[in-house]
């Protein structure tokens, strides 16, 4: 696949693509698993779940990843975008 950057674990990555995840976000997991000095585990770290968070840690999230029309979203729909991310 001569349009996507370099992965380092194929196989992984299209399992990961194909339970639904980003392509950036396969990407980071697929080449991680493969680095020794990462230790990626299949959930993530320790925040709490974004149903805690409050809408403006949410809304501040989404601009870091410049998640788009994050403004007229209300908590549940940024919450929807940050895990499509």
């Amino acid at each position: 696949m001569a349009d996507r950057p370099s992965i380092k674990n194929e196989s992984l990555y299209d399992d990961l693509r194909d339970e639904g995840m980003s392509k950036e976000k396969a990407a980071r997991i697929a080449n991680a698993r493969e680095n020794d000095d990462m230790a990626p585990a299949k959930k993530g770290g320790q925040q709490p779940p974004y149903e805690e968070w409050t809408k403006d840690a949410l809304y501040e999230r989404a601009q870091d990843i410049g998640i788009e029309g994050r403004s007229d979203m209300d908590k549940d729909a940024l919450i929807a975008a940050l895990r499509r991310h």
